[in-house]
């Protein structure tokens, strides 16, 4: 009997043995692809990578960085925001700078009062020179040569009284006016019509001429970045040095562009080259990369598809048609 039951579960180990080789053995088929790679669209094409931006005639985005420094205090727009040319964007602590204003125009009014008070001066005593002198023509014994000489004084000490007060407005004035440029300062305002990108600091943060500080960089970037109306956006692609010379020419060039993640691809429109090859740093942003790529930046545009989301700063598959 015991034989038997060693048998038994001999020949079981077998038959489990043989089903778990079977099933473990099964290769299961491959589920097909989420989206396709990006497949060259031309018979000699040239692939790069390439970043989206907002349209400019030059240059990439709006870098707006603050010309005063203090903590901000108030944030007027959203991120995503339409503005127009010379909306508020940012205020920041002016607490120091707007008394020192606010004296000078004081300082401005008071020498204005005074230039008032000098001409009433200067008038007066014309008229009381312009008296005796006339009373003295007719009878010169009616008015002694003494007052007439204090009379004539007194006109020229309230002429150059008014040359004085004059004098210390206009400095003053442009004193004021010195102090009341940099008082705006501390107002950003848009310098064209746009749509606001990002902002890199909340109310409280302090920042500097040379931008806000980023936390996640550790380093100082633009304190806004503005670009322009999203119907309409371009791709600033980069092509390889070695590939330069197979670039057709300007008016034959034509770009493809993918979008990662999807099977859209959008046509592009040539705009232009910027004609100066530099290391290939822009799409990683690392400042102190060291690399021995170098790159021709070529800018296309394109209009922003309806059925996905693209937005400045994203990276994309780009071919470029080559010779």
């Amino acid at each position: 009997m015991r034989n038997r039951l060693i048998f038994l579960g001999s020949a079981l180990g077998v038959i489990i043995a043989l089903v778990s080789a079977y099933v473990f053995g099964q290769q299961p088929s491959a589920l097909p692809p989420e989206y396709n790679p990006a497949a060259n669209p031309y018979a000699h094409g040239i692939y790069s990578e390439g970043i989206v931006e907002s349209v400019q005639s030059q240059g990439e985005n709006i870098n707006i960085y603050p010309e005063v420094t203090g903590p901000i205090t108030r944030v007027l727009v959203a991120e995503g925001q339409a503005v127009r040319k010379g909306q508020p964007l940012v205020t920041i602590d002016d607490s120091i700078q707007r008394p020192t204003t606010e004296q000078q125009k004081a300082q401005v009014d008071v020498t204005v009062a005074q230039i008032a008070a000098g001409k009433a001066t200067l008038k007066s005593a014309a008229d009381t020179y312009s008296k005796q002198e006339r009373s003295y023509e007719l009878d010169p014994k009616s008015v002694s040569k003494d007052v007439l000489d204090t009379d004539r004084n007194a006109v020229k000490i309230a002429q150059t009284n008014l040359v004085v007060f004059e004098r210390q407005s206009v400095e003053q004035a442009k004193t004021y006016a010195a102090s009341a440029a940099l008082l705006a300062k501390y107002t950003i305002k848009a310098p064209a019509d746009g749509v606001v990108l990002s902002i890199q600091s909340a109310p409280g943060s302090y920042v500097s001429t040379q931008g806000a500080y980023d936390s996640y960089t550790q380093g100082f970037d633009p304190l806004i970045v503005m670009g322009t109306q999203p119907a309409t956006l371009e791709v600033r692609t980069y092509v390889d040095e070695i590939l330069i010379p197979r670039l057709q020419n300007a008016k034959a060039m034509k770009g493809e562009m993918f979008i990662r993640g999807t099977n859209i691809h959008v046509p592009l429109t040539f705009t232009r080259v910027q004609p100066f090859v530099s290391p290939k740093i822009e799409l990683s942003d690392e400042r102190q990369e060291l690399v021995d790529v170098r790159v021709l930046p070529i800018v296309f545009q394109f209009q922003r598809p309806k059925n996905v989301n693209v937005y400045p700063g994203q990276l994309v598959d780009v071919y470029v048609s080559a010779k």
